[in-house]
């Protein structure tokens, strides 16, 4: 059975973490060609028209783009709504709670946060948002469990269903090849750059690797978050880039400000010795560069956010406290000098891996759809 899924999210060209899980998603969806995806952009202000898959714009505040797409969605089998606060209109985003509504196929909402100590609004609107939705996924059991406990939620509508990656090596990336004595260990951070990231943090931890023979090299890749160049510019960049200087790290610290592709970002994924998430947030529960790392099969580096606790539980990576570069260098040091440990969490990383791939992923949101279908159609008959 052949199915048109619609989605509702922010979409390339805008960068951010939601639009590239949801080009991802729907490509891995319609993959086999069989099915079709087409999308509703999610926009702060009007845009110029994007690509063919997107048929439709709702823009924050904007009632009428919103009543245009409706029927655009209400065309498909079912909708895939990612949920966030801040990408829909209205305190706390609650313009999601009209779309919702007029919604006549079944849906499936994703929630990408859920938060501990929720604002008395938003915790209203989670607790909408879910009891209109059709289903409801969370991407890590930390999320789930935290989405229970906090809220008034029916639980036989939520599922868990990993957020995905990659494959490395069909993106262009290549196995990692045993290192010569000559190699000189890539520590690696990409994503959108903005304050919250920990690299300052990361940055300090470096300075107490000097004495690592080859000496490690930090490299950092993304530019900088659309909202915070907005807001700040390239204030938080350039501090960095004053601190390596202070720590004369200048030839350790390296800061790319592409947006990769995917091709590209496989590439250098598949060149790192170990992969940093330096992040300062205790509420994280769903990080992509995370799954994209522990799917490459490399040893992580993170701070205890929710995700990283619950993800490398099994030994693929190494926990540290936020905020602490005496601790991150030394957990890079051990796996930076610890061959047969980092091995370990490369290979614990790698079996994990099949199920993280975004083509099983899009199999159990495909499995949910048809779920809601046949349910729809018993209540039907």
């Amino acid at each position: 059975m052949s199915l048109r899924f619609g989605f509702v999210s922010t979409y390339p060209p805008t960068q951010c973490g939601l639009a590239t899980f949801t080009a991802s998603l729907s490509s891995a969806l319609t993959a086999s060609g069989s099915d079709v995806a087409q999308v509703v952009r999610l926009l702060e202000s009007p845009q110029p028209p994007a690509g063919p898959d997107v048929v439709g714009d709702v823009v924050a505040g904007d009632p009428v783009s919103l009543a245009r797409s409706l029927p655009r969605l209400n065309a498909c089998d079912v909708v895939v709504v990612q949920h966030e606060f801040g990408i829909f209109g209205g305190p706390d985003g609650d313009e999601v709670l009209t779309l919702l509504a007029g919604l006549t196929v079944p849906s499936i909402v994703v929630l990408h946060t859920v938060l501990t100590d929720p604002s008395a609004h938003q915790r209203e609107v989670l607790e909408a948002v879910v009891e209109i939705a059709g289903s409801v996924v969370c991407m890590t059991d930390t999320a789930h469990r935290r989405l229970l406990a906090g809220y008034r939620v029916v639980p036989d509508k939520v599922s868990v269903i990993a957020h995905g990656a990659p494959d490395l090596l069909a993106a262009g990336g290549r196995p990692t090849a045993r290192p010569g004595p000559s190699h000189r260990p890539t520590v690696l951070t990409w994503g959108l750059l903005g304050p919250g990231k920990g690299i300052e943090w990361a940055v300090r931890a470096m300075a107490e690797l000097r004495d690592l023979r080859p000496a490690p090299r930090y490299l950092v890749v993304g530019q900088t978050h659309p909202k915070v160049l907005a807001h700040q510019g390239e204030v938080y960049r350039r501090g960095l880039i004053d601190l390596a200087a202070d720590l004369h790290l200048s030839d350790t610290v390296e800061l790319d400000g592409r947006y990769l592709d995917g091709p590209s970002l496989a590439a250098v994924v598949s060149s790192a010795d170990v992969v940093l998430l330096p992040y300062d947030s205790t509420e994280q529960v769903t990080s992509g560069v995370l799954i994209e790392a522990v799917a490459a099969g490399k040893p992580v580096v993170a701070t205890r956010f929710p995700h990283a606790i619950e993800l490398l539980a099994t030994g693929a990576g190494v926990l540290v406290p936020q905020r602490d570069p005496a601790n991150i260098a030394a957990a890079l040091r051990r796996v930076l000098t610890d061959r047969p440990a980092a091995a370990a969490m490369a290979r614990t990383a790698a079996a994990a891996a099949p199920g993280l791939r975004w083509s099983a992923v899009a199999d159990e949101y495909r499995q949910v759809a048809m779920r809601l279908l046949a349910s729809a159609e018993t209540v039907a008959a």
